[in-house]
């Protein structure tokens, strides 16, 4: 997973838990794990479209714990070695699992040095910005999905508990400024009803979430989207429940923003009476 330090990614992690207050203090530890590891991980991306000798070559990175998995091809044990030094720069990272193959083909670099650095940079944004709508949305199981970019075609992978959460996903990343195509390979697997429930806990403890967090998240959402002007709506929490104000173009986009915002983790409901169409008299 790549990601970028200009964009701040804010997750929602559920975990296996058995009582809703502790449930509650155990997801935001993770949430803030989550935030730090996504900025590492940006921070370690950066490090290698810059450096000369790595940018030309897809190295994946994922950081858990301190421990950043390197997975990818590069040509020599050389560039093999400098990615792990690399990665090892990164404050925070304590450990590297160098899993990076080494290539004496020419062809991976030549058809990676095609793709322009913006081009790099556009995939890793929507990538992080894809992943982030995941993990904010009560109804996706955003920790089990695997999301990669590559020239505006979302591929998500891992599982879904349902063909409606798996429909639903493809409908987010779909939905994203950026993204011309999605392909999905979701599994839908009965395991992920487990993660179901330990959500539903999260869920009903209510003040888990701050009413500032759900602000957040439901606003990002709305600048997120292809199909909303975010810029015209404001939005405001009290306890959970959420206030639309401001001007859509349409109906359509009006019941589009009510939907996003009812399905941020956190929400107890929507109230969209003040959130005018464009030419509708109130």
């Amino acid at each position: 997973m790549r990601t970028l330090n200009k964009i701040v990614i804010a997750t929602a992690t559920i975990s296996m838990l058995s009582l809703g207050t502790l449930s509650a203090h155990a997801a935001d530890g993770d949430m803030s794990r989550q935030l730090t590891e996504a900025r590492q991980e940006g921070s370690v991306w950066t490090a290698f479209a810059l450096n000369r000798h790595l940018s030309p070559f897809a190295i994946d990175v994922d950081i858990e714990h301190g421990v950043a998995t390197l997975t990818g091809e590069v040509e020599s044990d050389v560039e093999r070695d400098l990615a792990e030094q690399v990665a090892l720069g990164v404050e925070g990272v304590t450990e590297v699992d160098n899993r990076l193959q080494v290539s004496g083909e020419e062809v991976q670099r030549q058809a990676d040095s095609e793709r322009s650095f913006s081009a790099r940079i556009n995939d890793a944004t929507t990538t992080a910005t894809v992943k982030s709508k995941l993990l904010w949305n009560r109804n996706t199981e955003g920790l089990d999905i695997k999301v990669s970019t590559r020239n505006g075609v979302v591929t998500l992978e891992g599982q879904a508990q349902s063909d409606a959460a798996s429909e639903l996903a493809e409908r987010l990343a779909r939905n994203t400024e950026g993204v011309r195509q999605v392909d999905n390979q979701l599994k839908v697997t009965a395991e992920a009803g487990t993660a179901e429930r330990a959500r539903e806990q999260v869920d009903n403890a209510g003040s888990a979430i701050s009413d500032a967090w759900i602000t957040s998240k439901v606003k990002s959402s709305f600048l997120f989207s292809s199909s909303l002007d975010g810029l015209d709506i404001s939005v405001d929490t009290r306890e959970g429940n959420v206030t639309l104000s401001g001007q859509v173009a349409s109906e359509a986009e009006k019941s589009l923003a009510i939907e996003t915002a009812e399905n941020i983790r956190g929400v107890r409901d929507v109230n969209a009476t003040a959130l005018r169409v464009e030419g509708v008299e109130s």
